[in-house]
Order: structure tokens, then sequence, then C-alpha cells
């Protein structure tokens, strides 16, 4: 059984995590394939737009802990090259020129609850189970930390990472997390939809949209005045392509 699997429908490609006996918690195998399937969804023309879901009960519990055991001071090259593995996925999602809607239902704990912040839209169950454990096992949520205060603000963020609790759809919806909540048997058509309607926009402002999205988050006015005025000057070779 492979532990992703993947959908075309109409422009959208579909992305499940498989390991729902694991509540799709992220090994190193699941890691690398929907890495690497990000980058070919990117770079594949016929896909407009991505869904990002989990099999089974949950999105994504977060890292797989039993692989912790092999992460130790003693081999170091190991504990760099997970890092850096993690970093990239969750890195992934803003570098890719095509948006990205995550379908959240069940848990979304710790590097879940980061990989359904690093897409462009989330889209939650009501009864999800949305939160940033880490410190009730011992370790600290820390790829994940940035894209979270950077979304959500300094006094909300601290208090999810300090207090380990877990929030639900409407609490989220509440805090600006999720862009829509509902029933969890109507998450994934709810964001395939989404997905489909921005596949139905020209790819090329699709993805200049995006570019600038990002570019301009976390910038100075002026600054991002400027880089708005470049892109507008672009957009007028484009207009109207397909």
């Amino acid at each position: 059984m492979t532990c992703l699997l993947v959908e075309d429908r109409d422009g959208v490609r579909i992305l499940t995590m498989n390991r729902p006996e694991k509540h799709n918690a992220l090994n190193t195998e699941l890691t690398t394939s929907l890495l690497q399937a990000l980058r070919d969804a990117d770079t594949d023309g016929a896909v407009r737009s991505v869904v990002l879901a989990g099999s089974g009960k949950s999105f994504c519990a977060g890292a797989d802990t039993s692989e912790f055991d092999a992460l130790v001071p003693d081999d170091p090259s190991a504990v760099n090259q997970r890092a850096d593995l993690t970093t990239a996925l969750h890195a992934a999602f803003s570098r890719m020129s095509k948006p990205v809607v995550a379908a959240v239902r069940g848990n979304a704990l710790g590097g879940g609850a980061g990989l359904a912040l690093a897409c462009d839209m989330t889209v939650m169950a009501d009864d999800v189970r949305f939160g940033y454990p880490e410190l009730k096992r011992g370790i600290l949520p820390a790829v994940v930390m940035s894209n979270l205060v950077r979304q959500l603000g300094r006094k909300d963020a601290f208090e999810l990472v300090a207090l380990g609790e877990t929030i639900d759809g409407a609490r989220a919806r509440e805090m600006r997390l999720a862009n829509r909540v509902c029933a969890a048997a109507d998450v994934l058509d709810t964001a395939i939809a989404l997905a489909a309607m921005m596949a139905a926009w020209s790819p090329l402002a699709m993805s200049a949209t995006k570019r600038l999205f990002h570019r301009v988050a976390d910038v100075p006015l002026e600054t991002g005045l400027a880089i708005g005025r470049d892109a507008n000057v672009m957009m007028r070779g484009f207009r109207g392509a397909k």
C-alpha cells in the first residue's frame, strides 16, 4: 500500500496521505513522497491546483515519533537530514506557483497542524482537533513555529504552543486559521470545489497572484507597493493568456 495517493480531477490534483492506521503521521517515507508530489504537481502543466487530504479518521497526527529513536546525537547526519527534509516540505507550499487547499478532518496535530497552515487555504471539519501538543511529549514545535506566528500573531500563537490544547473548527475559524468550516463528511468536497474554482483562472495570473502574495506578505508597505507596481506592469504582458 502506497503511503500517498494521487488523483486528478479536471485540473485539480488530490494528494491523500495514506497511513490511516497511524493517523497519517509523517514518517520519512511519507514526508519524502509528499514533498516530491508537490514538486511534481507544480511542474505538471495539466495541474492547476492541489488539494491535500488524509485518509481514514485524520488529516495528519504530526511526526511519526516511532522514528525518533534513530535520531540521536550519535548520528548527527541523520538528525540533520530529517530536519532538512521537514523544513523543505513546509517551505514547498509557499514556493509552489499553484494554490493548495487543505482538507482537514479528525486530528491535525503538531506537524499536521503545520501542514494545514502551510497550505494556501484550509477547510476544516467542525469537530476537528487542531493543535500543537509537542510540550506534552517533552519536545517542541520547531519547524512549524514560524508559519504559525506569521499567520496567527504572537499572543494566540504562544497560547496554542505553550498550553498544548486543541481547538475545534469553530475556534479555528474565529482565529482565522480556517477559510471554511463544515461537517466532516463535506470537508473534501468543499476543498475540491475551492480548488476547482481557482483551477478555472488563467494559470499565469494565478501563479503571479500567489507569487506576489507571498512576496508582499512580510515586507514594509513601501516595498510591497513597489513590488506590486512591477507586477502590475508585468500583468499587461500576459493579460488574457490561458
